[in-house]
């Protein structure tokens, strides 16, 4: 067999072609595979120009994307940022999809190219690939037609009702995006590819059946009867309801066919990133455990020279980085750092555990094997339960992690510090910091008022004492309001006392004319 270095090799210039790409890309297979035991989807590399990238960028890094005013908004902002030197541009953007998209910049070096192919093209696409969350709420394999479709539809609705029309529906609709995800399966994956055919089923469906409840309600007061009472009503509309863009697909009564097929594509958007907010610490931890082990066999192997190596090194200490908290570029935990730091630490514990080790993880201190170990953990946990299962003492003392409480009712106080007693009390409260649920408003669907006003109620349930911001409250129920086509009353109330804090209220808008 020949060695690696006798077919191919990566310097650091920036003179590279098609042909460097393809063979830098199979030395790399063949070390994440063969050492890594990497499992990945087809990888489709487009080289694209910072311009390209921008747009990327803009779209929310989707390749197929429907129109809307934010995005244009989003490319003017950041291009006059990179134009001015403000901000960067990636060296790469990758699509959780089947083939894997990688998008390189054309500027990247020959070094660079490689080092985004080992973290994107390999690192990611393994993590999206078989991490649990990826594998139950997302269709790789789907997503680029469904995108497809969206956006075909989206412009077919643009020229039928106007571009106006589109665009409220839309604005809307993104409003409520955070609130437009499903934490808990209704059923298990999701089938993207056949979008087309079943959205024309729904449309006959819907002409044959929509309403029906709707129609069978008194009108008026008058007609006011005593049953059925809440829980009934909370069983006829699936009440209490999380996902209030599902809600509103489903139940708004004066919403025409096209725009709930709106809310349901904004929908599906938001629930393909769903699961990306709940791993972003593990998914780049895993894609720099990845890259950093590929480079580093590439040099020893004389495959990467050193100058390449110098430069790969560079970009490396970069991206993970950590200022102290008391350095004026301190902004958090970089999701970089943390992440390479714990998936190095477990490497160190399943190869040359100490006692304090084999005491915290008995399970994989000393098993020898730090590859399988970590295969396992990126598709098993999230950034939660990740942390919450893996960080160590000796991480916490490295990194020096420690734990404040912060009460605006009084100063701050450190709670934990990196000793014997303090170790889980960080190891906990770094762990709830990663907890998306813990950080998003519990905002549910709890009522509606069928035999009077049809006025939808809702409730968050306050933690802690954080609030809504009343100003985007109020915008927000605005476009719930124009969506339910009838009033709607927000309530906020104490989750341990249930004490009502405030409330909002909101109103659909007049009618034109």
């Amino acid at each position: 067999m020949t060695k690696l270095a006798d077919r191919f090799r990566i310097s650091s210039g920036s003179d590279w072609n098609f042909s460097d790409l393809r063979g830098a890309h199979d030395l790399i297979a063949e070390i994440a595979r063969g050492e890594l035991g990497l499992d990945t989807y087809p990888s489709q590399i487009e080289v694209i120009t910072s311009e390209q990238m921008l747009d990327a960028y803009s779209s929310i890094g989707l390749p197929l994307m429907y129109r809307h005013w934010s995005f244009g908004k989003r490319f003017a902002r950041d291009e006059a940022l990179y134009r001015h030197g403000y901000s960067s541009l990636a060296y790469e953007i990758v699509i959780n999809s089947n083939p894997c998209i990688v998008y390189v910049m054309e500027e990247n070096s020959m070094a660079m190219q490689a080092l985004v192919m080992a973290h994107a093209a390999f690192g990611h696409n393994h993590f999206f690939k078989n991490n649990s969350l990826f594998r139950q709420w997302t269709d790789a394999g789907g997503i680029l037609d469904y995108m497809e479709f969206a956006k075909t539809y989206i412009a077919h609705c643009e020229d039928k009702y106007g571009e106006a029309a589109v665009e409220l529906v839309l604005d809307a609709a993104h409003a409520l995006m955070t609130q437009g995800v499903s934490r808990y399966p209704r059923r298990r994956g999701f089938d993207l590819a056949d979008e087309a055919r079943r959205e024309a089923e729904r449309r006959e469906e819907e002409a044959r059946t929509f309403n029906d409840l709707w129609r069978t309600l008194p009108e008026g007061k008058t007609s006011r009867v005593l049953h059925p009472e809440l829980a009934e009503r909370q069983r006829l509309l699936g009440l209490p309801e999380e996902n209030i863009l599902y809600f509103l697909e489903k139940k708004a009564p004066l919403l025409k066919p096209w725009q709930r097929e709106i809310l349901r594509i904004v929908r599906h958007v938001a629930q393909y990133f769903y699961p990306q907010k709940q791993t972003k610490m593990m998914n780049e931890g895993c894609a720099t455990f990845v890259h950093y082990h590929i480079m580093n066999r590439l040099h020893e192997q004389g495959v990467l020279d050193d100058g390449g190596m110098l430069e790969f090194l560079h970009s490396h200490t970069s991206v993970v980085f950590q200022p102290d908290f008391d350095d004026p570029r301190f902004s958090g935990l970089n999701p970089y750092a943390l992440g390479f730091a714990m998936m190095q630490d477990i490497a160190r514990i399943t190869r040359a555990p100490t006692e304090e080790d084999r005491l915290w993880f008995p399970d994989i201190a000393g098993n020898g094997d730090p590859h399988a170990t970590l295969r396992e953990a990126w598709i098993a946990y999230r950034d939660e339960s990740f942390v919450r299962q893996f960080l160590s003492p000796a991480l916490i003392r490295k990194m020096k992690l420690f734990s404040v409480h912060d009460d605006s009712r009084s100063d701050l106080v450190v709670e934990a510090i990196h000793d014997e007693r303090g170790y889980r009390a960080v190891r906990a409260a770094l762990a709830d910091s990663f907890d998306v649920v813990k950080h998003e408003p519990e905002i549910e669907i709890v009522d509606v008022d069928l035999d009077g006003d049809r006025r939808l109620l809702l409730q968050n349930r306050v933690h802690h004492g954080i609030m809504l911001e009343r100003e985007d409250a109020e915008r927000v129920l605005d476009h719930l309001a124009f969506l339910w086509g009838y009033e709607v009353r927000l309530v906020e109330i104490d989750a341990m006392s249930e004490k009502v804090l405030r409330s909002f209220d909101a109103g659909p808008p007049d009618p034109p004319g």
